[in-house]
């Protein structure tokens, strides 16, 4: 065997498989519906379903999400469990920092893979590499959780949005005529009148939205696009950078794409914020102002939200298959 070949990425898991996989801090059972690779060199992607979830939570994960479903492994899900429903029952420490705006960057495609990026726990003879995941696990137990109610109409509208895209093979139409930081500037025009000039809320509602911003445009080609879209991603950057007719002055994700995609980093939050030093009050502040917006996007969304989708011409849908 060459050591080319010995270096390309190897399959661990098979269809049909029932693995444990990572959401969040914890393990929960599931099972393996699809594998997937984009090319030789390129890491085995898993399409998955948590055993009891509902298939809208189905997910695509790479192999430091998954570990093999023995009785070792089981054991370690039950005690980040434990430490979980420990920690959340701790008061928050205090901290003398102030306010954190949205996290700036983030290196995996889902929040939590990159911190569970050990080599699989499977075998005996793993004592120590057991105790040195627990130990990681624990320190990230020990930080506030955030939950935000989702408003019902946006689930169904996140919903319909996956089907469109996943089985109709359908697009967002490109160039949003109501692109993220449009709606993220209006929002933050209509909040303000409601908030005094210089007070400490009139600057929490600056770092959020300067931070959704931010996020947003770094998050989209990472963890917001369905494998689908991808290919229409690559286009949106070169028209990036030529700036012609409708694409003159879109420089990024944030001016190109609109509620559809913005909604669905704001489904991923709770997961985002979990890894960050974010204190309890500051989550809590954070939370507030989520919740404050989600309500203003759901009255607004006959606005900002597409009446309909694109088909796919045969051309892009040879693409796709292609790469």
């Amino acid at each position: 065997m060459s050591l080319r070949t010995s270096m390309l990425p190897k399959q661990q898991f098979d269809k049909d498989e029932k693995v444990l996989c990572f959401h969040g801090e914890l393990l929960y059972e599931a099972k393996i519906l699809e594998v997937d690779q984009d090319s030789s060199t390129a890491p085995f992607r898993y399409r998955i379903h948590y055993k009891g979830w509902k298939n809208t939570w189905d997910d695509w994960v790479e192999n430091d999400r998954l570990r093999k479903l023995n009785d070792e492994n089981r054991e370690i899900a039950q005690a980040l469990k434990r430490q979980y429903m420990e920690s959340v029952q701790k008061p928050a420490k205090p901290t003398t920092s102030k306010r954190k705006t949205l996290p700036s960057d983030f290196s995996s495609t889902r929040g939590s893979e990159e911190r569970y990026a050990s080599a699989p726990v499977t075998g005996r003879g793993q004592k120590r590499g057991r105790n040195a995941d627990l130990e990681e696990e624990e320190a990230f137990q020990n930080r506030p959780m955030i939950k935000i109610p989702i408003p019902d109409y946006i689930k169904s509208l996140l919903v319909d949005d996956w089907e469109e895209v996943t089985k109709n093979l359908a697009l967002v139409p490109l160039p949003s005529q109501k692109p993220v930081n449009t709606i993220l500037d209006e929002y933050f025009e209509e909040e303000k009148e409601k908030r005094f000039p210089g007070s400490a809320d009139m600057d929490l509602l600056e770092e959020v939205v300067a931070g959704m911003k931010e996020y947003f445009d770094i998050a989209l080609g990472r963890m917001l696009l369905y494998r689908f879209e991808r290919q229409q991603f690559l286009e949106a950057r070169k028209h990036w950078t030529e700036g012609k007719g409708e694409w003159k002055g879109k420089s990024g994700p944030g001016d190109t794409y609109g509620a559809e995609h913005l909604c669905r980093m704001l489904v991923n939050l709770p997961e985002i914020v979990a890894q960050t030093n974010m204190d309890a009050q500051s989550i809590n502040r954070l939370r507030e102002e989520m919740i404050k917006f989600l309500r203003w996007l759901s009255k607004n969304t006959k606005t900002y939200f597409l009446a309909g989708y694109e088909p796919a011409n045969q051309d892009y849908i040879e693409k796709t298959r292609a790469n």
